[in-house]
């Protein structure tokens, strides 16, 4: 059988982005992937009759230059955008809301601290300057540390140039900031605890870290090269997420991709320390130029690849690789909207809904993460995407999906059984089951005292644990960034210094997933910057 230019395992949204990407170079891909439906993490789907809800709740944002490239809009593809990014929740007054408009921001936070309506117009020049500067690395290839070729030294200085440019001040601050605590950065700026904590919890979005854990800034810095400013946008697509992947899938397969689901891979072929193609469980193995893996790095290294053909230094580099998932998701179907505490207007939650009144309760719920239990009181972000799309919920009901940190992979109580097939025969596997409900409580009673009749109005709930995020969606650990977002796994380092740049040791297997740079989220920026690197490849 003639073998085929690409193969690319999984039709997440980093693996169709690349599929479309090297089908428009002629390269013709197949996409494989395991379950019956496309988009990994990012599906729309059904957990109660009429409620439809996405595992992850906003697009992140995804790249400008993809949405252009691929003409996402030819295929239906309508984004939603609330006026309001976040709104912080408060017990005992109204919500600090953040607006898309910095003015109408700033007279926002004049009611809770008049200083810190004056320093938030300084706070987002800060971090759109600085973002600004940054920008050309979410879309640049990291150079390879060992022996940086010319062109990776140009564009590295370049990209020094865009930061010597940004004058002294922003330039200490990038200089600091990048492996300071966010607790220390939100005490820079604002005196407000809530408005504190509402920064802080960028930092630590889906880590497994706390506020006053060291170089949790950085994510701030992505997220503004990415937006321009550090605090996420609440940014939804019709019909959810699920649409989303549906209209990459349609422009990929138009360029040429073709895309096969329930099509599970068992493993890659080897010959001669090359990829040559992929198994299927009955056997069935199909041969390309090139293997993409849009897996994470360990799901891939060790499930994908037979250990023993893997450098006992990369071996053991990989397995050390921290994934530690620390992320619990909890869909409610509602029969009506909730009543808030102290919201007075419906926009206000239209975007984001922070839960996390000050810096020390978000510490306080990393602890119980720490030591291997999920939080009583944990730090939630929460969006009802009914408010602006109703095709997701029957006439007047509402979907509520919850994002409840600290529930840990690795939950206290795990028991020894055995996987097969699998590069280790045996792993500790959390017992999350016997706790599901549990944990839901958990979530929902916390909430339930900022919205008192919460409770009355669920007509069903769903669960998602750390452990469901790796059986059902493939994340290894549970970790929805398909590793921890640290500096030291960060840029030319992730997922492991030498190994950044989308090849890895073996010939002719690549990684396009948010493993590599730059990283979690739904950018679709790693498929983007692999499909690059393997077209080089290919034209060779």
């Amino acid at each position: 059988m003639q073998p085929r230019n690409a193969i690319i395992i999984g039709a997440g949204h980093n693996g169709l982005v690349a599929a479309y990407y090297l089908a428009r170079a002629g390269f013709k891909p197949l996409v494989l992937e395991r379950r019956e439906t496309i988009g990994g993490a990012c599906t729309t789907e059904e957990f109660h009759p009429g409620f439809r809800a996405s595992v992850a709740n906003s697009t992140g944002p995804l790249s400008s230059q993809i949405v252009n490239d691929l003409q996402l809009h030819r295929y239906g593809l309508e984004f939603i955008q609330p006026q309001v990014r976040v709104a912080a929740l408060n017990l005992s007054g109204p919500p600090i809301c953040i607006y898309e408009d910095a003015k109408r921001t700033g007279d926002e936070l004049a009611k809770h601290s008049r200083q810190d309506s004056e320093k938030y117009s300084e706070f987002l020049s800060c971090f759109n300057n600085i973002g600004r500067a940054l920008r050309p690395l979410l879309t640049m290839t990291p150079p390879n540390l060992d022996a940086p070729s010319k062109t990776e030294l140009w564009n590295l200085g370049k990209l020094g140039w865009k930061i010597r440019g940004l004058g002294k001040k922003d330039e200490y601050r990038l200089l600091r900031y990048g492996p300071m605590a966010v607790a220390d950065l939100a005490a820079e700026w604002f005196e407000n605890e809530t408005l504190r904590a509402l920064v802080g919890a960028r930092g630590i979005f889906g880590a497994f870290a706390g506020p006053w854990s060291a170089g949790t800034s950085a994510p701030l810095l992505l997220q503004a090269a990415q937006s321009g400013n550090p605090i996420a946008p609440a940014t939804f697509v019709k019909g959810g997420m699920g649409a989303l992947t549906d209209a990459i899938a349609k422009a990929a397969t138009g360029a040429g991709a073709e895309i096969q689901t329930d099509a599970d891979v068992a493993g890659v072929l080897l010959k001669d320390g090359k990829a040559i193609g992929v198994v299927r469980p009955n056997g069935e193995e199909i041969f390309a130029r090139a293997v993409i893996s849009n897996a994470d790095p360990k799901t891939t290294f060790l499930k994908l690849v037979d250990a023993g053909t893997l450098d006992p230094s990369f071996l053991q580099k990989i397995q050390n690789y921290r994934a530690h998932g620390t992320v619990a998701k909890v869909n409610l179907a509602l029969s009506a909207l909730p009543n808030f505490k102290g919201v007075d207007e419906t926009e206000k939650l239209s975007g984001r809904i922070h839960i996390g009144p000050d810096i020390d309760y978000l510490e306080r719920a990393f602890d119980a993460a720490k030591y291997g239990d999920f939080s009583s009181r944990p730090y939630m972000d929460i969006t009802i995407p009914t408010l602006t799309d109703s095709s997701l919920a029957p006439g007047g009901a509402h979907v509520m999906s919850i994002h409840a940190q600290f529930a840990p992979y690795k939950l206290n109580g795990y028991a020894r059984v055995t996987r097969a097939p699998s590069s280790t025969p045996e792993a500790c596997v959390p017992v999350w089951d016997s706790r599901r409900d549990e944990l839901g409580d958990t979530i929902v009673n916390p909430l339930s005292d900022y919205a008192p009749n919460l409770k009355e109005l669920i007509v069903a709930r769903q669960v998602i644990t750390p452990l469901d995020l790796e059986s059902k969606y493939g994340l290894s650990g549970g970790h929805i960034h398909h590793g921890e977002m640290s500096l030291d796994q960060l840029f030319a380092f992730r997922p492991l210094i030498g190994f950044a740049q989308y090849r890895t040791p073996i010939e002719n297997l690549y990684l396009c997933g948010a493993g590599t740079h730059p990283g979690g989220g739904v950018t679709g920026a790693p498929g983007l910057n692999a499909s690059r690197e393997v077209i080089k490849d290919l034209k060779r």
